[in-house]
């Protein structure tokens, strides 16, 4: 078949009606290839680099899980932002790491889509090393930071913008609206998605409930909310759930292969495609995911397997119960006015009894209590 160029537009309508699959790792699918300290150009452990050093190294893993049939892959770029590439000195090249990764895979990407499977580029927008919410840097210097960054995933050919592994409200709204500020800039719609990081402590890293996620981020245009990273599926069902019950937006998931297991090789995923797979079978069924993935520890093969189990589902429908509100950085505090009775104990008041009073002085709790 002749390859035909996806469009951002076609994303946007398939996450409205059939579930996307969406890729797994990368950054251990990179190391998995072994490359060198000159390959990264001097700064070890900085993977954004390989967009331009070695470009065939990121391809072959775009091309891995395409291989495999997923519909989008995301961009080799989770760690082009300001306080990321600031620790190798080289946070001027925001803007560059980005569009070549997004170039890099928006070429693996047309390569493999055609008129009747469009295949897509999600840009990875990373959060960074730097809290703002406890003064690790401003909210004005990392909102622009991220829209350098998604303006080179935009320049690159990415179909859609995700803000991913959130940790902090306030950056994750840096990073949105630093996201649609390049979108107006260039002219263009690309969907907006955020993913945010719930840890095993059933809280975000500075104690976010998920609850107050959605209601601070859910106002601020995007496209799609869920979860990814820290945890597997098992830890993300009853986050996905409250996000189906009152989300009046699509819904995404990414976990990791389970939780790491320490052993004397490193850190092991322990789950397996399968059960990978069955996961997003009850997701999707239960809570009407229109975007699925993987995490650390995921692989093409993990992909595989969720790819034949619920690619092209329609989206389960469901019924949100919107609940207007305002969030602090902990929790979501809803809009209700209690309009119940309130009944008052007038009778256990010290200077208006006199039998109560009495009660009171000689620590007759028992008489106090009848008298209430």
């Amino acid at each position: 078949m002749t390859a035909v160029s996806a469009t951002p537009q076609q994303l946007r309508e398939a996450l409205a009606t059939r579930v996307v699959v969406a890729d797994g790792a990368m950054g251990t699918m990179l190391q998995a290839q072994d490359p060198t300290l000159d390959d990264f150009e001097g700064h070890e452990g900085c993977n954004e680099v390989l967009n331009i050093s070695r470009p065939d190294i990121v391809r072959s893993v775009h091309d891995a899980y395409f291989a495999v049939g997923v519909d989008c892959v995301e961009t080799n770029t989770f760690g082009a932002n300001l306080s990321a590439l600031g620790e190798y000195d080289i946070a001027d090249r925001v803007f560059e790491l980005s569009e070549a990764g997004a170039r890099l895979a928006r070429e693996v990407a047309d390569g493999y889509s055609t008129a009747d499977r469009p295949r897509w580029v999600v840009g990875s927008i990373g959060p960074g090393t730097k809290l703002p919410s406890l003064g690790h840097t401003t909210y004005a210097a990392i909102r622009d930071a991220y829209q350098a960054n998604a303006a080179g995933l935009i320049a690159g050919g990415a179909h859609a913008l995700l803000v991913e592994t959130s940790q902090d409200l306030l950056q994750t709204k840096a990073a949105v609206l630093g996201a649609h500020r390049a979108n107006r800039e260039a002219g263009t719609d690309l969907p907006v998605i955020v993913q945010v990081t719930v840890e095993t402590t059933g809280a975000m890293l500075l104690g976010s409930e998920i609850g107050a996620a959605l209601t601070a981020l859910e106002p601020l245009g995007v496209d799609l909310i869920g979860l990814n990273c820290a945890t597997g599926p098992a830890e993300m069902s009853e986050h996905l759930r409250h996000l189906a019950r009152h989300a009046q937006i699509g819904l995404s998931a990414m976990p990791n292969a389970g939780l790491p297991v320490l052993t004397k090789d490193g850190a092991h995923y322990p789950l397996s495609p399968e059960e990978l797979a069955d996961a997003h079978d009850v997701f999707t069924r239960e809570y009407g995911l229109a975007l699925v993935g993987g995490c650390c520890g995921t692989t093409p093969d993990h992909l595989r397997q969720v790819v034949d189990r619920v690619r092209g589902r329609e989206i389960a429908p469901r019924s949100p119960r919107h609940e207007p509100g305002a969030a602090s950085l902990y929790q979501s505090v809803p809009f209700r006015q209690d309009t119940s009775y309130l009944a008052i104990g007038e009778r256990t008041n010290a200077n208006g009894s006199k039998a109560f009073r009495e009660a009171m002085l000689a620590e007759d709790w028992e008489k106090c209590l009848e008298i209430a």
